[in-house]
């Protein structure tokens, strides 16, 4: 369609007649409907209450399920023995040289026994864990130092070709001859010469 043709067009429409009552009761209408308070805008409603309810209940069961997973596999798994890093009991015995007694790690995490005074002797470090079934500890000591370990004193001894005794009260163990378990410990022993004083 060209401008002529609807210029023809809009000149044949008619406008609408309004009465004059209409045009009279107009203004009175638009202010008072300019006065009434709007009325509350309401999201509207995508789903049920049943299902945001189920949903919720859904989402807390596998909430519920992967926690009591997690817990689960969290008391199965060792915790890592701090112990068997190098780098660590070298860094604690290089920082408190001949003062170091043993480093003990527990349920209580891990400790230190020093002397009072550097009267340690240099000698290579011994790595023991131990186990009395529900608790275990390791140990980084000295040939001649006393540890406690499954509720006693238990003496360590050590030779130059790497031979670990260990002596309590009511038994002895070695790794040489003997390297499974004492009564109801589990022990393993090695020395840690690399890693002298």
């Amino acid at each position: 369609m060209k401008n002529p043709e609807l210029e023809a067009l809009l000149n044949q429409a008619r406008l609408p007649e309004i009465s004059a009552e209409s045009l009279e009761m107009f203004p009175r209408r638009l202010v008072a409907r300019l006065k009434q308070p709007a009325p509350p805008v309401r999201p509207a409603r995508t789903g049920s209450p049943r299902m945001a309810w189920a949903f919720g209940l859904a989402a807390g069961l596998v909430l519920a399920g992967a926690t009591v997973h997690w817990c689960r596999q969290a008391q199965a798994a060792p915790a890592p023995d701090a112990l068997a890093d190098a780098s660590v009991v070298q860094k604690t015995l290089a920082l408190f040289p001949h003062e170091v007694r043993a480093i003990v790690e527990d349920e209580r995490g891990l400790n230190l026994d020093l002397s009072e005074n550097a009267d340690v002797p240099a000698s290579p470090p011994v790595y023991i864990h131990i186990c009395d079934g529900k608790h275990c500890a390791s140990f980084v000591t000295f040939s001649g130092q006393e540890i406690q370990a499954a509720g006693q004193k238990v003496m360590v001894l050590a030779d130059a070709r790497g031979g670990i005794i260990l002596a309590g009260e009511g038994f002895v163990w070695s790794n040489s001859e003997r390297p499974d378990a004492v009564n109801h410990l589990k022990i393993e022993a090695k020395n840690l010469a690399g890693l002298a004083m």
